[in-house]
């Protein structure tokens, strides 16, 4: 029988290392650019590999993009939806709401990534770019799980505020992408993370901790 726990982190095989160094630097390159400037030889070269070593990992660029999209979703779902990475993992709206507010403070730390999604997601209205079924889907997965975690909240709460989950969801989404526009243009004027919790609190739906930045007016 092995020592090691179960739940122990598992050693990442040569394959798996390679992949890995391949989807950061095609979210890096992607970011600075987007995802047209950028080739699949640009990609190998900036993970130090050749482009027939970058092929037998992936076979071509849009296979690359999605999967650099996939890898930061379900990184997200991990702490906001967590029935969709596993099904049946209780987790209280609470804790998913300040899941939430936790990702918009990552996300003022990790600028490539935003950088990129802002990008591929404005490239992806176009009905034959690579990921607009991505995001298209992707959409309406995250208004759908964000009008749940609306309508759990008000169940938790004693009086239910007055407010249809569907529509909030929608505006929360709007609210947070457009903040990262902004943001990406000048970031001393957009603190995201207070911005999004006045919004909240102004529809009674903050979360219970005061941890992150003070109040903004509206």
């Amino acid at each position: 029988m092995s020592d090691r726990p179960e739940d122990a982190p598992q050693r990442l095989s040569k394959g798996e290392r390679t992949r890995a160094r391949i989807l950061d630097s095609a979210g890096d390159l992607f970011s600075r650019t987007g995802f047209n400037a950028v080739s699949l030889r640009d990609i190998a070269a900036h993970a130090g590999m050749t482009h027939a070593g970058l092929l037998h990992h992936f076979p071509g660029k849009e296979a690359v993009l999605l999967e650099v999209l996939a890898q930061r979703d379900r990184e997200d779902a991990q702490t906001v939806f967590p029935d969709i990475v596993r099904p049946g993992t209780p987790a209280q709206a609470s804790d998913r709401l300040r899941g939430l507010v936790g990702l918009v403070v990552r996300n003022s730390r990790t600028h490539g990534m935003v950088a990129l999604y802002t990008k591929l997601s404005a490239e992806a209205t176009d009905p034959d770019h690579p990921a607009h079924h991505y995001f298209r889907e992707r959409y309406r997965v995250v208004r759908a799980e964000l009008a749940g975690l609306v309508g759990a909240l008000q169940a938790e709460a004693d009086s239910p505020a007055d407010l249809e989950p569907s529509v909030v969801a929608v505006q929360l989404l709007a609210l947070m992408d457009g903040l990262q526009t902004q943001w990406l243009l000048e970031p001393e004027a957009v603190p995201m993370e207070a911005l999004v919790r006045a919004f909240l609190a102004r529809l009674g739906l903050a979360p219970d901790d005061d941890a992150g930045s003070g109040p903004v007016s509206a």
